[in-house]
C-alpha cells in the first residue's frame, strides 16, 4: 500500500510582490519521497491540490493519503475525491511533522477545552491496570472483541520494549453501556489518555485531530498517587499504555481495547 502524508497550510514565505504563499508538503513514512510545491492564496483550491498530487505520482497515485491539520483536511479530502484516494485523517504524520520542525513551520493545533463524555456513554465504574508488554497482544488480539486497535506499528516488540516492561493501562466498566461506549470511541479515534494535575486532577482523552474528553476526575489521594505511577510507566513505555472497555470485572466479555501512545 502506498501512503503518503500531506500538510496545505499558509507558508512562513511570501513571493516577490508579498502576497501569502500556501504550501503543500508531501512525504512517506520515511522521507525517501518528499514533494513541495507553492501557490497564492487566491489559487489554493481542492482543484490545484488534485493537480499536484498527480505530479508529484507520475504514473502511480498513492492509495492513501494522512492529514495531522484539520485546516488541511477539507481541501485534500476533496482533492482525494476527485482523484478517488482515500484520506485519513490522524495526528501520527510523525514523518511529516519532523519534517516542518526541520523548517521551523508551526506545528501546534488550536485545541479546544476538554468537554465532559456524554452522560449516556459513562461506565459503571474505572481503574489503572498494568500488563507486561509480552502479554499485551496475546490477551486481546486473538479475541472476539467487538472493537479493536492494535496498530502494527505500537505493537511492543516493533518498539523494542522488554516482554517483561509493565504497560500501564485504563479499564473502564461500562456494565449495560459498555459497548455503545466503545463504539462511541471508535468514532472519536481516540489517541491518548492522559493524566491531568488540576483542581480536582482528572484523565483526559486526546481524539481525533484535536478533540479532547475527560474521561474521569478525581481528588482522592490514592487515586492521585496511582495517576502519577500511571504517567511515570507511559514515560518508561515510549508513551505506549491502552484503554480497555468491558461490561464487568469477570474477564469474560471484552467491547472494546486500544493500544495508544503519548504524543511526542
Amino acid at each position: 500500500m502506498r501512503i503518503w502524508q500531506a500538510d496545505f497550510y499558509r507558508s512562513p514565505l511570501q513571493d516577490t510582490s508579498g502576497q501569502v504563499l500556501w504550501e503543500l508538503l508531501i512525504c512517506d513514512a520515511t522521507r525517501n519521497f518528499e514533494y513541495t510545491a507553492t501557490c497564492p492564496q487566491s489559487a489554493a483550491n481542492s482543484n490545484w491540490v488534485a493537480e499536484q498530487i498527480q505530479l508529484a505520482a507520475g504514473e502511480q497515485l498513492p492509495d492513501l493519503i494522512q492529514v495531522f491539520r484539520p485546516q488541511s483536511l477539507s481541501l485534500i479530502q476533496a482533492a482525494g475525491r476527485n482523484l478517488n484516494i482515500n484520506v485519513e485523517p490522524t495526528r501520527r504524520t510523525l514523518a511529516l511533522k519532523q519534517w516542518l520542525q526541520e523548517k521551523q513551520y508551526p506545528l501546534a493545533l488550536d485545541k479546544p477545552p476538554p468537554a465532559p463524555l456524554p452522560e449516556n456513554l459513562w461506565g459503571e465504574e474505572w481503574r489503572f491496570a498494568t500488563l507486561a508488554a509480552g502479554e499485551l497482544v496475546d490477551v486481546f488480539a486473538e479475541r472476539l472483541i467487538p472493537v479493536l486497535s492494535v496498530p502494527e506499528f505500537l505493537k511492543p516488540i516493533n518498539l523494542g520494549l522488554a516482554s517483561t516492561l509493565p504497560i500501564p493501562g485504563v479499564v473502564i466498566y461500562g456494565g449495560r453501556r459498555s459497548l455503545r461506549l466503545a463504539r462511541w470511541l471508535e468514532q472519536a479515534s481516540p489517541v491518548a489518555l492522559n493524566y491531568l494535575a488540576g483542581t480536582p486532577d482528572g484523565l483526559v482523552l486526546e481524539a481525533g485531530l484535536v478533540d479532547r474528553w475527560i474521561v474521569a476526575t478525581f481528588e482522592d489521594a490514592e487515586v492521585v498517587a496511582a495517576a502519577k505511577v500511571y504517567e511515570q510507566r507511559k514515560q518508561q513505555s515510549q508513551g505506549l499504555h491502552f484503554l480497555l472497555v468491558q461490561p464487568d470485572d469477570s474477564g469474560m466479555t471484552y467491547s472494546g481495547f486500544w493500544l495508544l501512545q503519548a504524543e511526542k
